[in-house]
């Protein structure tokens, strides 16, 4: 896929908002009925393997959406999605992280999240 613009990443963030709502949400569900699997666990009131399974399912589709848009998923505990960019001729990537409101950090591309900085007004 190509670099997106400011402009892009953030109208294509709000597109995805729903797909990843969902995924925090399937990420949950699959935690808990894993929990309730283990030997020691607690049932739930979400099922059991068959459940387990479709969810983990459900999210390597919901993962898959959200790649094939051309955005990066970089993890998913916390929720990080990375744009790939160009700022002022530097490849960067705008950064999202699960919780934040709006698009408004970025990182150099070879520098990773340790290197996040707030984009410039």
């Amino acid at each position: 896929m190509g670099l997106f613009t400011l402009v892009q990443a953030r109208s294509e963030l709000t597109r995805l908002r729903p797909v990843l709502d969902e995924i925090v949400a399937v990420r949950a569900d699959l935690v808990e009925l894993t929990a309730a699997l283990a030997p020691e666990g607690a049932p739930t009131d979400l099922g059991g393997l068959p459940e387990r399974k479709g969810a983990e399912a459900r999210l390597n589709e919901l993962m898959t959406a959200v790649q094939e848009t051309g955005a990066e998923l970089k993890g998913v505990a916390p929720l990080l999605v990375d744009f790939p960019a160009d700022l002022d001729g530097v490849p960067v990537l705008l950064c999202w992280l699960e919780g934040d409101t709006d698009l408004t950090w970025y990182h150099r591309a070879d520098l990773g999240f340790a290197g996040r900085r707030r984009l410039p007004d």
